[in-house]
């Protein structure tokens, strides 16, 4: 390809970060609610507004009842760690990891807690066998990894009669997938993926089997205060009600609310579902259609519909930089760059907050930014 003509037209939202990622459409900072800013997140209005944003995810994520949903501090790390360092140690441990932030949850069970777990490894765009996992044990895996574009393809491993708790790292795969919750012990993720909230919060959803294991196992370790959940032996119910921790943003509240309240307008969580396919199919169009791009994940039974990780021919880590940064500068695409320790190539977010047509857009100016660079090179 030597033609290095300019696209007419560009994404009019160019927002492809994988986190955080683009606002929902008609997003603007005026449209917040902010009569619960400059007031205690303990007051009335506080615990009102976190009650409510604990209620949408609710509703919009299908969570029954039987299962508590907490926002707690840290992002999805904070809420994850909360869950290891608060739940395991009581049964042996199986970790997964076939990417960068499962390798994180690998680091934390094997060098801090010192747990010796069982370790189950894939490479970057494949998944390991989950048939291999052993439910006796506590079992550590992500949904959708973030940096690989590879995720399971559904809940059917899980074991119904699983005697070890499931612990889902599921930050940039709720809101886009069914979740089936009767198989998730404990979930975690934040806002600023899926739903394009702000960072620092993370949210924790614990199943009935993971409240048991909390009120009647006490871990060897000492526990810092923003990862007790328990008080005098049982559940901290207030921290499930929107009595939090610690303080919270509520800025970043009344942005999640605005997010959510945005979800039930386009569907709930079918018409999240449908927008995010729908831009994964887009963009896997344009990768079809171009001899030089390809998908990390091979396999389209595990290939992300939302962190979408690409190949591009004869590209390393300079030449993605290069690119990337040519496509910023004219403003057609934002942070569009490889994960740092994955294989060089794109990372294309496909999320719901992502609209169709910018992701079709996009389509000439990768092939523009590509031949510009190649010229360079």
């Amino acid at each position: 390809m030597t033609d290095v003509t300019k696209p007419g037209t560009k994404p009019a939202r160019p927002y492809f970060s994988s986190g955080p990622c683009a606002k929902p459409p008609g997003w603007e900072a005026s449209k917040l609610a902010t009569e619960s800013l400059g007031r205690s997140h303990r007051a009335k209005i506080g615990k009102a507004r976190l009650g409510l944003a604990i209620d949408l995810m609710r509703e919009v994520l299908q969570v029954p009842d039987t299962h508590r949903i907490g926002i707690v501090p840290g992002s999805d790390t904070g809420a994850f760690e909360m869950a290891m360092w608060t739940m395991l140690g009581a049964k042996p441990v199986t970790t997964l990891a076939w990417e960068s932030f499962g390798e994180g949850w690998v680091t934390d069970a094997a060098k801090q807690l010192k747990l010796d777990p069982t370790i189950l490894r894939a490479d970057y765009g494949s998944v390991p066998d989950l048939n291999a996992v052993d439910w006796s044990n506590d079992v550590l895996f992500t949904w959708n990894g973030t940096t690989s574009g590879a995720r399971v393809p559904n809940g059917d491993w899980i074991a119904a009669d699983r005697e070890g708790l499931s612990f889902c790292d599921a930050t940039s795969a709720v809101f886009a997938y069914d979740m089936p919750w009767d198989k998730l012990d404990v979930t975690t993720f934040s806002w600023q993926k899926v739903l394009g909230g702000e960072g620092g919060h993370g949210v924790i959803i614990l199943g009935p089997r993971a409240v048991e294991r909390l009120e009647n196992y006490t871990p060897a370790w000492p526990l810092p205060k923003v990862f007790r959940l328990v008080s005098k032996g049982k559940l901290a119910e207030g921290v499930f009600k929107g009595e939090t921790i610690n303080t919270p943003s509520m800025l970043a509240v009344e942005d999640v609310i605005f997010a959510l309240e945005w979800a039930k307008s386009v569907g709930g969580l079918e018409g999240l579902k449908a927008r995010s396919n729908a831009n994964a199919a887009a963009l896997g169009k344009i990768v079809d259609e171009r001899s030089w791009l390809g998908h990390l994940a091979a396999d389209p039974a595990t290939r992300s519909t939302t962190s979408v990780c690409l190949t591009v021919e004869g590209a390393d880590e300079a030449f993605i930089k290069a690119m990337a940064g040519a496509l910023e500068k004219e403003g057609a695409a934002y942070d569009v760059a490889g994960y740092r320790d994955a294989p060089a190539g794109l990372r294309i977010w496909c999320g719901a907050t992502v609209d169709t047509a910018d992701i079709e857009a996009l389509g000439p100016w990768l092939d523009w930014a590509y031949a510009t660079t190649k010229v360079a090179a």
